[in-house]
């Protein structure tokens, strides 16, 4: 009889109740007796749990003496190893799919839900983004994870979420799912609404009416008090607005506040005519784009500048660390980019091994990335140098602060027709100041100097850079 119940859980097909029912029918000899022990594996949607039972079995009010069952059915557990699976992030029909917070990255463990770029009832493609998730250094999308319709937010905006973190349901054949408009608020559904019984039970109490009192008679009012003269008048707070920072701006304002108590910063400056610079790209500039297909600009001469300056001057491309000196034999040149969310820093890699048209294509590149927000943060890890064009803004001077754990930062200002002195003549040339702030622990005013006096020089005659001189 045991053989045959061991047979029926090896095809995959007896239960629990069958097995009740098969022990009861059958009859034993007074001095028969068994007792079953074994840890049956059963698939977890056709049966019951795993589970370890011991059953003594007796028949007819009698007990019977035990004798184990040492024979494990071996290829029940193989083949429901096999069977046994789960889709993940998904319902039990099949139908619902969870959209999670994917992985952002090695440095970054948790991010803010900005917002959502679906609403419920809305049709969503495989891959599409739903939703924003802003981090202290990009803006990450979520995606959904198939086909099918926004069912319901689980998340809400402004809610600090980590990898993995379920913020939406996606119903993939969209049954039952109502569409929602972009006003409605889930807080706003989930509001107790005032019962029928309640309503009625209002209206069977007797109102009483309260008795009139007299009044009193109002006493004057005294003056407002006149304001002193040293009093400050504040503006009423209705004119003002309070909107909390984004992770992005925290983090910015964390690393320069660390960058200044940190550093011993000191900045020279210099002034650089631009005349041979801007004529060269200006000779050039058709055939440029007729070749390369990118504008020549005149950032990508300042970078080769910097590239002969930190190749002239290698302390510049140093930094500190602990109580030693690293000198990097690579020139990863980062260039500052302000986006509407904040200062992104992306990074040039070898940049000592391009040539003016890689450099163009590079900073093109990086600077599309950067001001649609899809910048990745290996783009903008790392980086031994920092270049500030804050002319593009109309800047003429500034004193830029070093980005950490550079040593270094070189700033750029706007381009100013000024008289200058030129062979004996006054001249009007086209100037732009240049401001090297720099960390004076490691940075000597020496080093600075012709670093500083480097860039200058390349950028009046750029044939230094073909002779090497």
């Amino acid at each position: 009889m045991f053989g045959a119940v061991r047979r029926r859980f090896a095809n995959g097909g007896f239960s629990s109740s069958i097995l009740r029912q098969s022990l009861q029918a059958t009859r034993l000899a007074p001095s028969s007796t068994s007792r079953v022990s074994d840890e049956i594996l059963i698939h977890a949607r056709g049966f019951e749990h795993v589970r370890k039972f011991s059953c003594l079995v007796s028949l007819r009010g009698r007990a019977i003496s035990s004798r184990p069952v040492r024979k494990v059915v071996s290829n029940m557990e193989h083949a429901s190893s096999k069977r046994t699976w789960s889709r993940p992030f998904s319902s039990d029909t099949g139908d619902l799919v969870d959209a999670v917070v994917p992985f952002m990255g090695e440095s970054i463990t948790d991010g803010t839900l900005a917002k959502f770029l679906k609403n419920p009832g809305d049709s969503v493609e495989v891959d599409e983004p739903i939703a924003q998730i802003e981090t202290d250094k990009v803006t990450i999308d979520v995606s959904s994870p198939e086909a099918g319709v926004l069912k319901e937010y689980i998340a809400k905006e402004g809610d600090t979420v980590e990898p993995g973190t379920k913020i939406a349901v996606i119903s993939k054949s969209g049954e039952g799912v109502a569409h929602v408009a972009p006003s409605e608020n889930i807080s706003k559904k989930a509001a107790p609404q005032q019962s029928a019984s309640e309503m009625k039970d209002e209206k069977k109490k007797p109102k009483v009416e309260a008795s009139p009192v007299p009044a009193k008679p109002k006493a004057p009012a005294p003056p407002p008090p006149k304001p002193s003269a040293t009093e400050p008048q504040l503006p009423p707070k209705e004119r003002e607005r309070r909107v909390p920072m984004t992770r992005l701006r925290k983090r910015v304002a964390t690393r320069l506040k660390d960058s200044q108590n940190t550093f011993a910063m000191l900045t020279t400056f210099n002034e650089v005519d631009m005349t041979n610079l801007m004529k060269l790209r200006t000779d050039y500039k058709d055939a440029f784009v007729e070749k390369h297909g990118v504008k020549l600009g005149l950032m990508s001469g300042f970078i080769k500048a910097a590239v002969s300056g930190l190749q002239n001057q290698p302390i510049i491309n140093a930094v500190i660390d602990g109580d030693d000196i690293i000198y990097r034999d690579y020139v990863d040149i980062s260039i500052a980019v302000g986006t509407p969310k904040g200062l992104v820093v992306p990074v040039i890699r070898n940049a000592d091994k391009m040539n003016f048209a890689d450099i163009e294509k590079e900073i093109n590149t990086l600077a599309k990335k950067a001001n649609d927000g899809t910048i990745s943060i290996d783009e903008m890890a790392g980086g031994s140098f920092t270049i500030s064009n804050g002319g593009v803004y109309g800047s003429l001077l500034s004193t830029p602060i070093i980005n950490p754990p550079q040593s270094a930062i070189l700033g750029m200002h706007s381009i100013v027709s000024r008289p200058m002195v030129v062979g004996g003549n006054v001249v009007p040339r086209p100037m732009m100041y240049i401001a090297l702030t720099y960390d004076h622990r490691l940075i000597d005013g020496r080093e600075a100097v012709f670093f500083l006096r480097r860039i200058k020089d390349v950028v009046e005659d750029p044939r230094r850079l073909l002779l090497d001189a």
